[in-house]
């Protein structure tokens, strides 16, 4: 098959999305297809011969995550004022020449809904679930609404927009540390702990400059688990445990910063409570395919499920990967799976 993998974007997951690209079209080359890399804001140029780009068959180079977030500023200069879109030149057109577009971004608008409508609107096919449930999943209100209208255990918390007024810590009946989190963010980007008034304010100073709607949060001090589902399958736990501070963007996305453990070590009556907690927020905000719910699970044994990645990381540091590398299945076999799967999706 053709397919187009859509990666890159401008949102601050944006090298994360590439790296991930990179694997995924690689994998796609190995098993066969005729895959090509798109950086959906860069867009390909008007001059390029898109079906020639299919026959390339070389695989590409790696490619390597900064510590620090991207500057957005800096990529929409370099791309010039000529577009205005989040989508580059020619990207409509090089999934229309492809069977099916593997989606590979991270936030913005590949994880919000936008581009998922975007390919709807043209009857172009794609990985991974739809518009509306990748909308739920990533504004975290909506995500925690729905978590308590179907009684998924997460941390108790308060929305926010700019022009509410601040609570106080007191009024809101918490105790620092608290947690403070855009509600669109995504790889820990934009989610603060606050462990005095100071911190606080400040905290919601700097998420306000990233978004205007955010959620206060009871600081639940526990074990960090991620729980990968695959086609309504949940896969095997893996416990995250940085090596210093805390699973924010750097340890997630560079080598050696964070001890990854799966199938993680922890009974077999807890396993299935995270799991069985897995699929069911999956379920309850309409996500097919596939999914990684992360828990936290408290010293009392309470589990709190903090959010549920619609498309998730595919770096050779990343999570999924691995949960899938337990049970059997190999980078390219996940890759299969994942484009058989969507390919059923489409023709129900």
């Amino acid at each position: 098959m053709k397919i187009t993998v859509l990666a890159g974007g401008i949102s601050v997951e944006r090298d994360v999305s590439m790296a991930s690209g990179v694997n995924i079209t690689n994998a796609l080359k190995k098993l066969g297809h005729k895959a090509i890399l798109v950086d959906t804001f860069f867009g390909i140029d008007d001059t390029c011969d898109i079906d020639s780009l299919f026959e390339n068959e070389e695989l590409l180079p790696p490619y390597s995550i900064n510590n620090t977030m991207p500057d957005i500023d800096k990529l929409y200069k370099e791309r010039g004022t000529k577009y205005d879109s989040e989508i580059g030149p020619n990207v409509i057109n090089a999934c229309l020449k492809a069977d099916i577009c593997f989606i590979a971004l991270h936030g913005g608008i590949g994880e919000n809904g936008k581009l998922q409508a975007l390919l709807d609107i043209n009857k172009i096919k794609y990985t991974g679930t739809d518009s509306i449930s990748s909308a739920l999943a990533m504004h975290k209100g909506f995500t925690k609404q729905l978590f308590m209208i179907n009684n998924i255990p997460c941390a108790d918390g308060i929305y926010l927009t700019k022009d509410d007024e601040i609570p106080n810590i007191e009024d809101l009946d918490f105790t620092y540390p608290v947690v403070v989190k855009v509600c669109n963010g995504g790889s820990s980007i934009g989610v603060y702990i606050a462990n005095n008034n100071t911190e606080y304010q400040e905290s919601i100073k700097e998420a306000f400059a990233l978004e205007n709607e955010i959620l206060i949060e009871k600081y639940i001090k526990g074990r960090e688990f991620a729980a990968p589902v695959l086609d309504g399958q949940a896969l095997p736990l893996i416990e995250i445990i940085p090596k210093d501070g805390w699973f924010d963007y750097e340890h997630k996305y560079q080598d050696g910063a964070t001890s990854e453990i799966c199938p993680a070590e922890l009974d077999e009556k807890t396993t299935q409570k995270i799991q069985t907690a897995a699929v069911h927020a999956v379920k309850a905000l309409g996500i097919s395919v596939y999914a990684r719910p992360d828990f936290l699970l408290d010293k009392e044994g309470n589990i709190y499920c903090v959010e549920v990645n619609t498309l998730p990381g595919m770096t050779q540091a990343s999570l999924f990967p691995k949960a899938c590398n337990v049970i059997g299945l190999s980078y390219e076999d996940m890759v299969d799976r994942i484009l058989k799967l969507s390919l059923e999706k489409h023709e129900k």
